[in-house]
């Protein structure tokens, strides 16, 4: 079931407890609470945060900040269950497209970013500590 975010701080502590490695530094009570163009979804199991997606959006772009599911639920389109979602509520609030940066190596994320209508449309170079990225887009209205 995917669950929007709040400032439950139960819910925000399972999350950060699911993924330390990438939520552990940063103060998500505090985003939700200071910055209204930022979204997080979980997907749980269980009333536990098994996958989320982070993205926010400013006027009319969106940009996919984070995107991850725990190792024993990949492959079970989880993650493009969240993908699909993000992309609904970005058409119904008007946004025009979604940005992304992803690792050239991370083939995972790119393959579930194409199936879901990315394409790159540009090279960051050094942009993971020293790895290429490539900016994707997915264009929603013209």
């Amino acid at each position: 079931m995917i669950v929007k975010l709040t400032v439950d701080n139960c819910k925000i502590e399972k999350l950060k407890n699911s993924f330390p490695q990438i939520l552990g530094k940063t103060d998500v009570k505090e985003e939700i609470i200071d910055n209204d163009f930022t979204n997080y979804f979980t997907y749980e199991v269980d009333g536990i945060p098994v996958a989320f997606i982070h993205y926010t959006y400013l006027y009319e772009r969106a940009e996919l900040i984070d995107i991850a599911v725990l190792p024993k639920y990949e492959n079970q389109g989880i993650g493009n269950s969240l993908m699909k979602h993000m992309i609904n509520d970005c058409q119904k609030k008007g946004i025009e497209n979604i940005t992304l940066e992803v690792r050239k190596d991370n083939s995972k994320a790119i393959h579930l970013y194409e199936k879901n209508g990315f394409k790159s449309v540009a090279t960051r170079k050094n942009y993971y500590q020293g790895m290429d990225a490539w900016l994707m887009e997915k264009e929603l209205m013209k």
